[in-house]
């Protein structure tokens, strides 16, 4: 437990993330058609927020080249990754390169892409946006969704896909 006696010292990004990696979360792939087709990347920051409206959120990043693309188009695919869709992760978070090189998808009611084989998707109209200090926060109403409940999703776990926690010098590392 923490002292509380000690004087508390500036939060680091290198200890938000090793702190914060110990919240497993899934990933997914937020889609769109362009007016130059289908724009994709990978996103972490996703939540469920309201029933009522029906809302979700994610947080891109405010480096992001996608996100101001998207954010034109209106509307929006949340695709959530399944267990052996690593390759999709991957692929979505890399820039400059054909994000949907070699991957099959079909529309959903807004045009925007729905991946093969995701667990579930949730077809999003762009609700509002607010500041995130490094990131943006998106708020999308839900138009449509489904999901696959034979897929399990692809979880993330303190820098790691799945709930293994990360090897150091052979032993399972612990903090």
């Amino acid at each position: 437990m923490p002292s509380t006696t000690e004087t508390p010292q500036p939060v680091t990004p290198e200890a938000m993330r090793d702190v914060l990696g110990h919240f497993v979360s899934g990933v997914v792939v937020i889609t769109a058609q362009g007016p130059d087709g289908p724009l994709g990347f990978t996103c972490q920051s996703f939540a469920s927020l309201s029933l009522d409206p029906p809302l979700i959120s994610f947080s891109p990043a405010r480096t992001s080249s996608t996100w101001p693309r998207i954010r034109e188009v209106g509307s929006f695919c949340v695709n959530v990754l399944a267990e052996d869709h690593q390759e999709y992760s991957n692929g979505f978070a890399r820039s400059g390169t054909d994000k949907f090189a070699g991957v099959t998808w079909q529309p959903a009611p807004s045009g925007s892409p729905v991946l093969e084989g995701v667990s579930a998707w949730i077809d999003c109209t762009l609700w509002n946006e607010y500041d995130g200090g490094d990131h943006t926060i998106v708020l999308g109403q839900v138009a449509d969704l489904g999901a696959d409940p034979t897929r399990l999703p692809l979880l993330f776990y303190r820098g790691n896909y799945g709930l293994t926690p990360p090897v150091v010098n052979g032993s399972e590392e612990t903090s």
